[in-house]
């Protein structure tokens, strides 16, 4: 995930331990400037209290969203909401904050206009010195690309689903009703009016096919157009 690789050095852990003591003020400035300045230009950043009510919305947010400031602080972060998640999705979201730990997933947003978007989530409690959660840090990144290169894939199986069903089924069944056809003919004992009749049969078995193999063809050119086929 982009967000974690992002913010490992600000992570303590075991891999990883921060020394400002080597830092001069004036050196741990800049660090920290810069830090602000990758995220608000990179991270949408949100802080709220355990209630949920944003307090912080940083500029990217606000450029994401569409919304002002002023318009989110106060605001939940439900004014985003999509439809697109369950009330579950939401209530493991909160259970999990609300225990301490960091909730990571991938969230379907839409912003004032009504456009979605969705974005690479990070949700870290803030707690005070003694371990309790007093707000939440949000740190998200667009991933509308990731997720435009799902549904594309998710289309192009699809279309070689319908291609198998369409060769399987409606291109089959006329050839193999041409083939018993065929085979039904007998030139040394067959009337003249049978055999007029079987190739009648033929004709209309042929036409069919040809019609299913035009369907096929216009079906795999619309396919090339949307460029999901090469």
């Amino acid at each position: 995930m982009y967000l974690l690789s992002f913010l490992k050095p600000f992570m303590r852990n075991k891999e990883t331990q921060i020394s400002i003591s080597s830092y001069s003020k004036k050196e741990l400035h800049r660090l920290l400037n810069a830090y602000r300045l990758a995220i608000n230009d990179n991270i949408i950043s949100s802080i709220t209290d355990i209630k949920g009510n944003i307090l912080y919305a940083n500029n990217y947010f606000c450029n994401v969203s569409k919304y002002t400031s002023k318009e989110l602080v106060g605001q939940r972060h439900n004014l985003l909401v999509s439809g697109y998640h369950t009330k579950e999705f939401y209530k493991d979201l909160w259970r999990t904050i609300g225990k301490g730990n960091v909730w990571t997933g991938e969230i379907k947003n839409k912003d004032k206009n009504g456009n979605y978007f969705w974005v690479d989530t990070l949700i870290f409690p803030i707690k005070d010195e003694s371990g309790k959660n007093v707000q939440y840090l949000s740190l998200q990144t667009l991933i509308n690309d990731k997720k435009k290169a799902e549904q594309d894939r998710l289309e192009y199986l699809k279309s070689l689903e319908e291609i198998i069903y369409m060769t399987s089924h409606e291109v089959r069944k006329p050839i193999a009703n041409l083939i018993g056809l065929s085979d039904s003919i007998d030139f040394n004992s067959t009337t003249t009016e049978e055999l007029e009749h079987l190739i009648n049969h033929i004709k209309k078995e042929a036409k069919e096919l040809d019609e299913y193999t035009r369907k096929l063809t216009l079906f795999m050119h619309e396919l090339k157009e949307k460029k999901l086929l090469k």
